[in-house]
């Protein structure tokens, strides 16, 4: 008898528990469910959301400055960056003027939609060139990549050379032979699912410091939220995963694939810009090679963050225009 009643207090404890915590998961989806509509009204009205069909999902495109301008700079972010289309802009407000410029998404990334196709360097680009034309956004296009969207940008160019006007790399990633070499390689798993899946139950709430940092002092708290947002979104997405995984393949197929051409490019060098003897032998081993095999790539020493144009956007967006203007 005894033990009888000893069993049904631990049921009722358990099951006292378990209601708490589906009541606590609940609320926290239904929390979330509220505050990212709200976000993504809020980034609608600012124009950033405006999603093209490009097969079984949509591809986002935020679209500012001048319409009728020069060149349309088409913006393409580093691994995992859900956030550039707000980041990015302190450094192109010195284009907008002049130009039109395109923040586009990848698939997985801020307000496009997820995927579960493998993310690799055909398809990212496929995928951009459909979305910029269904959007009724014709080229050619100045391509503005950042980090690992430099990867992306050299293989456009050098497959798709017509489309191209020209290329600016905002610190892309340094391609070699062997570039990554060691990341590990993979497909996104049960695990990486379970963790979107978590993401979309709101969970990234309450870890968002832990995987996104804060910005520098010159983004006002607006900013902060707004990319916040951003990078929620593309936390809950499988596409992003399956991108990391592929990053080694597609940086080397992207060099094994170079076609030397004379498109004029600007290789902004922040991370490997110090003058130092070890960075310099890092530019002359890896920098240069690149850009004299990219053909009429002139590299621009920059020194500071990978995130230069968070650190820096003021040098960098002028940087650009200058290289732009002398088109």
């Amino acid at each position: 008898m005894k033990q009888n009643k000893v069993i049904k207090v631990l049921i009722r404890v358990l099951l006292v528990l378990l209601a708490a915590v589906v009541l606590f998961v609940s609320g926290m989806m239904i929390d979330h469910f509220i505050r990212s509509a709200h976000e993504k009204k809020v980034l609608s009205e600012l124009g950033y959301y405006d999603p093209v069909q490009t097969g079984d999902h949509c591809i986002n495109l935020a679209r500012f400055g001048n319409r009728d301008g020069k060149h349309r700079i088409v913006a393409m972010s580093g691994l995992g960056n859900g956030d550039f289309a707000v980041t990015g802009r302190q450094m192109t407000k010195w284009l907008e003027e002049d130009n039109e410029v395109i923040f586009i998404d990848r698939a997985g990334y801020g307000l496009s939609d997820d995927t579960g196709d493998e993310m690799t360097l055909e398809y990212i680009v496929e995928d951009y060139r459909r979305a910029l034309k269904n959007g009724g956004v014709e080229g050619p296009y100045v391509l503005m990549a950042h980090s690992i969207g430099g990867a992306y940008a050299t293989y456009w160019e050098s497959m798709y050379p017509d489309e191209v006007d020209a290329v600016v790399f905002v610190d892309g990633s340094q391609l070699s032979e062997d570039v990554f070499e060691g990341r590990e390689d993979g497909d996104a798993g049960f695990g990486d699912r379970f963790t979107a899946l978590m993401a979309k139950a709101g969970f990234a709430r309450l870890v968002i410091r832990d995987y996104y940092y804060r910005y520098p002092d010159n983004y006002n708290d607006e900013e902060q939220w707004l990319g916040d947002a951003l990078n929620l979104m593309t936390a809950d997405s499988v596409a992003p995963k399956s991108e990391s995984y592929l990053a080694k393949r597609n940086a080397q197929e992207a060099y094994r694939q170079i076609r030397t051409n004379d498109i004029p490019k600007l290789y902004i060098c922040a991370s490997w810009g110090f003058d130092t003897a070890q960075y310099e032998q890092k530019r002359q081993d890896v920098i240069y090679p690149y850009a004299e095999r990219l053909g009429n790539c002139k590299v621009e020493l920059l020194p500071g963050d990978h995130m230069i144009y968070e650190q820096k956007p003021d040098e960098c967006g002028k940087m650009i225009k200058e290289f732009l203007d002398g088109l």
